[in-house]
């Protein structure tokens, strides 16, 4: 848009003109290219910096071999474990527990999640009957058997592996005839265990969505690696993990010290001590003691020499 100024006399004035111009431009802030503000850091409050710098400098390595030697202090907060544990490296294999150099609280709900999750997954599985001594989980008839419906495709991929899917607790019975419909007969009890708990909550019936949950799983492994795995498979596991938590030790639940002895002594069992049954870490490391500086209280003297001469200068003064 072109911009005129007119003279008093009416005539067009184009050094007012550009003057305008370069003022408008000159004052005009372009919003799109806008700079953030510029933060300042006070270095006074660089206290507060302190927890990072000391991840930095002072990082720390937890193993499994630490939680039998740790020492348990007390509960706090009604919430959680205040330990020590001993992770100077030139006494790595002291099992003296009055040896901790690190303070770190444990959340008391995520450890016995831990153990429980643990102690599901154990019971989750029966040996093989056919001295292989393969493991497979444990199942449980379903009668009338369940109905689902799959792509012939799947159908028949999941045939091609039938031998396997004893291993994970499915007994599935395909149509004679092209029929998208599937039966099985069989599924993981823990399915059955979590179906009955809804269902006595006045909830409505999970197992069919599990069990379609949990044959996607396996389509998508055969899809992707071209067999099934040996392995848990992650819809037993978030199963057994809400089994684990909703049985395990809550926040404001008090604990006596022989209660937390045996959760510690529990927890050092575990294959994955340091997680609960979601991934969330069950320790947390508070401070070093080694770190702290001792503070020595230095009394002053005074200098009697020096107050004697400024006494002797009042009194002359006087």
């Amino acid at each position: 848009m072109a911009v005129s100024v007119l003279s008093e006399t009416g005539d067009v004035d184009d050094d007012e003109n550009d003057k305008s111009l370069y003022s408008m431009y000159s004052k005009w802030n372009n919003p799109v290219f806008a700079r953030p503000p510029r933060v300042g850091v006070d270095i006074s409050s660089s206290h507060g910096l302190a927890v990072k710098v000391h991840n930095i400098l002072f990082p720390y390595r937890f193993s499994k071999a630490m939680i039998p030697t740790m020492k348990v202090i007390d509960q706090v907060d009604k919430k959680f474990l205040a330990c020590l544990i001993n992770t100077r490296e030139d006494q790595a294999d002291d099992t003296s527990e009055s040896d901790g150099n690190l303070l770190v609280l444990m959340d008391q709900h995520a450890a016995h999640e831990r153990v429980r999750l643990e102690n599901l997954i154990a019971d989750a599985y029966d040996v093989g009957s056919n001295n292989t001594g393969e493991k497979r989980l444990s199942s449980s008839i379903i009668s009338p058997p369940l109905e689902v419906n799959l792509p012939l495709e799947e159908q028949r991929i999941l045939r091609s592996c039938k031998a396997h899917l004893d291993s994970l607790g499915l007994d599935i019975t395909f149509a004679q005839t092209e029929d998208f419909r599937i039966f099985i007969g069989k599924v993981p009890m823990c399915f059955v265990e979590k179906d009955i708990n809804e269902r006595r909550r006045g909830r409505p019936s999970v197992i069919k969505r599990l069990v379609e949950e949990y044959l996607r799983e396996q389509m998508e492994l055969l899809h992707s690696a071209g067999r099934l795995r040996g392995t848990l498979p992650l819809t037993v596991q978030k199963v057994l993990a809400s089994f684990a938590c909703h049985g395990a030790i809550k926040f404001n639940d008090i604990l006596n010290k022989d209660e937390c002895f045996s959760l510690v002594a529990s927890l050092s069992a575990c294959q994955l001590p340091f997680q609960c049954a979601h991934g969330r870490p069950s320790i947390a490391p508070l401070v070093d003691l080694r770190h702290i500086d001792k503070e020595e209280t230095v009394l002053s003297r005074p200098n009697l020499t020096k107050l004697k001469r400024m006494y002797k200068a009042w009194q002359q003064w006087k």
